[in-house]
């Protein structure tokens, strides 16, 4: 029969070994990627992978900058029309909407977070990319500054991001909503008691309680966007040349590793080079999650002074 201080030092050690075992598995994961990563860093000069133009893996040129850049056009794109629409719509249903609608829109949101990405994708080819092209073509026509070079056919870090929007924002507005409505009611009716309107409650009461939350919702988007493969693929043309225009074709990384992997065999330091892609995103995820706690501690100290 064991002890109660012996069960809590069991559940203490399995929950320590539970940690321990998730920081090391990101370890491994890290030196995997560098390990098969290696033979090509031993080949170039970083600089010159990194900021290198050409992706030519045929003639041994293995320039990342189009799909670095490609990842992070596609990636803002998408989320600056994601955040301002779910922020709004997650106010809405917190702060807002009868009881019925909250009941019938809340099912609906978790439906289309986890709708498969390649119906996200079916549905960009079919609507998003038609509609981007015709677009394209009224801009080439009427406002050549903002037009692509290339052929208005759709398939565009526009209809991507937009894709992609689609995607993350379900994921935002389900749980800014949640932060908005964890805020507690006190601080509304102080507010409203004060004279300040539903909207001025909304702004400068429940908004500035739940920011660090909703900054959370909004980097959580962010990081489900910088990483998704299937549905950009399908709409953004797979180009790898650095885009120019919201209506230019793009090739993220997610999409270059994902088209290309059962290709790599035949040709010297092919695998090594998607492997230094896979390293690389990991790279830019970690860092933009470092960079995303900095935030949030700073904007929790500016909250407390």
């Amino acid at each position: 029969m064991l002890t109660r201080s012996t069960k809590e030092r069991l559940a203490t050690l399995w929950v320590g070994i539970a940690g321990a075992t998730t920081v090391l598995l990101a370890a491994a994961l890290f030196t995997a990627l560098f390990a098969r990563a290696f033979p090509i860093l031993q080949r170039y000069p970083l600089t010159a992978l990194l900021f290198g133009t050409v992706w030519q893996p045929a003639k041994g040129l293995f320039g990342f900058y189009p799909f670095l850049l490609g990842s992070l056009w596609v990636t803002l794109t998408a989320m600056a029309v994601a955040v301002p629409l779910s922020l709004l719509t997650a106010i809405y249903l917190a702060e807002y909407a009868p009881a019925t609608v909250r009941r019938t829109l809340n099912p609906l949101i978790d439906l289309m977070a986890s709708v498969p990405s390649v119906v996200y994708g079916v549905f960009g080819v079919s609507v998003i990319v038609p509609c981007v092209g015709k677009l394209a073509t009224f801009v080439q026509q009427h406002l050549p500054l903002l037009a692509s070079e290339a052929p208005p056919t759709g398939y565009s870090v526009l209809a991507a991001g937009l894709v992609l929007a689609l995607m993350v924002a379900p994921t935002i507005v389900a749980v800014a909503e949640e932060v908005l409505r964890s805020v507690p009611v006190s601080l509304r009716e102080a507010a409203l008691a004060l004279g300040a309107t539903a909207w001025e409650t909304t702004r400068f009461v429940t908004m500035r309680a739940a920011r660090a939350g909703i900054i959370g919702a909004v980097l959580l988007g962010f990081a489900r966007a910088l990483g998704e493969t299937m549905a950009v693929l399908m709409v953004v043309g797979n180009v790898p040349r650095v885009p120019r225009s919201f209506f230019d074709p793009a090739y993220p990384l997610p999409a270059l590793i994902a088209n290309n992997y059962g290709e790599m065999m035949s040709i010297p330091l092919y695998d090594a080079a998607l492997m230094m892609a896979a390293l690389l995103l990991l790279v830019s995820a970690v860092a933009f999650n470092l960079a995303a706690q900095l935030v949030l501690r700073l904007t929790q100290s500016v909250g407390r002074m």
